[in-house]
């Protein structure tokens, strides 16, 4: 399906921003590790804390990202995560680089990646007929996997041969020319217009709408649950593996990398599933298969058999994600007003970055008191419990929703 000029310039500032990222893939972790010679507490904090500051200090964004017009929002925030990125290696070039900025950026960055997300996908809905929803965010889905398979090797070498602050650099780079990309779609974006006062009340409307909705509810704690505890993990292994385990940084990328070509089939399965067996059992199926994986990762051991087991773990994780993300993107659409799409997203990525961030200040606590292994397996342990939220609505679908689209779902990182 053709989706136009306009969305083709969208989807190429994705594909920039989304591989800088990923070329950058745990940069923080890996500067706290290698270059501040931080613990599993420190670098835990340097995860949890950033990014939850930047979500409580984005909240009163949801609002007035509604009622503005989201190419400058999106652009604005591009400019902001490239400066603040920037900084890192400029302080470490002159030996200023401490554990306090770190946290700082990642806050800064934290804000503007839920700023972004929120203005992008309201842009999304506006730009692109509900028709080819699904056929956009599974392209936006296959293009992460894709940046994930290319990225974390890439950046792992960078790291290895010139420095963490390489990948930090490439980052913010990738930022500004998505900004570039962005003011290149132009054409007329209208000014959306308010229909009542600003009220405090606005702040709660994307939460309002997510938890009373039968069919988003089931869908959001579950998400939210499950990337919490996917991510809480992060931290932890990351200390096992480049630390006790002993396995350098190429191969921890590489760990993380190959296994993405899985996520890039999943994507490319996900709108034909959705089309033959329906959103709603797909998205039951992906996201219970999905929870089923990590637990694994509390046996990696180190040498070959060890980076394999990790590459399997991440491989099935990583294939079921590459189905279910594509449809809850387009489900979350198709079932969000357009006059509250961005308040919605907004307090999707706050709750789901707030929920990280405590999780991850636990878990990288537990680990400090009984052990990476035992951290990761208890993760693990409580995923498995997952699918239990994932149950079916009890409100009567939309006819949006409850039949297959010609075209599927919507973008989470």
């Amino acid at each position: 399906m053709k989706l136009g000029r306009r969305f083709g310039w969208l989807w190429a500032a994705y594909g920039v921003s989304t591989f800088g990222t990923w070329l950058a893939f745990d940069a923080f972790s890996l500067i706290a590790v290698l270059v501040l010679h931080a613990g599993s507490a420190e670098v835990s904090l340097l995860a949890s804390a950033g990014v939850a500051v930047g979500a409580v200090a984005t909240v009163p964004l949801g609002p007035w990202v509604e009622f503005r017009r989201k190419r400058p929002v999106m652009i604005t925030a591009d400019l902001v995560r490239c400066a603040s990125l920037l900084t890192l290696p400029a302080a470490y070039a002159l030996g200023l680089l401490g554990f306090g900025q770190l946290l700082a950026v990642s806050m800064v960055v934290a804000a503007a990646d839920i700023t972004f997300t929120a203005a992008s996908g309201a842009y999304l809905k506006a730009l692109v007929p509900s028709s080819g929803l699904l056929t956009a965010t599974s392209r936006f889905e296959s293009t992460n996997w894709t940046a994930l398979v290319l990225g974390p090797p890439l950046g792992g070498a960078a790291v290895g041969l010139l420095g963490p602050m390489t990948a930090v650099a490439a980052d913010a780079v990738s930022y500004l020319l998505s900004a570039l990309g962005i003011r290149a779609i132009g054409g007329d974006e209208p000014h959306p217009e308010r229909t009542a006062a600003p009220r405090a009340g606005d702040l709660l409307d994307g939460w309002r709408h997510l938890l009373t909705s039968p069919a988003l509810r089931p869908l959001f704690l579950n998400v939210v649950l499950v990337n919490g505890l996917v991510m809480a993990t992060s931290p932890v292994l990351s200390v096992l593996m480049l630390g006790p385990l002993g396995f350098a940084p190429w191969q921890y990328g590489l760990a993380f990398a190959l296994p993405c070509l899985g996520g890039l089939l999943g994507s490319r399965l996900a709108r034909p599933l959705a089309t033959r067996h329906g959103r709603r059992r797909v998205l039951l199926t992906a996201g219970t298969l999905r929870a089923i994986w990590p637990l694994g990762l509390a046996f990696v051991r180190p040498g070959v058999p060890g980076l394999l087991l990790v590459m399997a773990v991440e491989a099935g994780l990583i294939t079921c994600a590459g189905v279910f993300n594509p449809v809850l993107a387009t489900e979350r659409l198709d079932l969000t007003p357009t006059d509250r799409v961005a308040r919605t997203l907004a307090a999707w990525s706050v709750t789901g970055k707030a929920v990280t961030a405590t999780l991850t200040a636990l878990w990288g606590l537990l680990a400090a008191l009984t052990g990476p292994r035992t951290a990761l397996a208890l993760a693990g342990a409580l995923l498995l419990a997952t699918p239990l939220l994932l149950r079916r609505p009890t409100e009567r679908p939309s006819p949006a929703s409850a039949q297959p689209s010609p075209a599927g779902p919507p973008p989470s990182r």
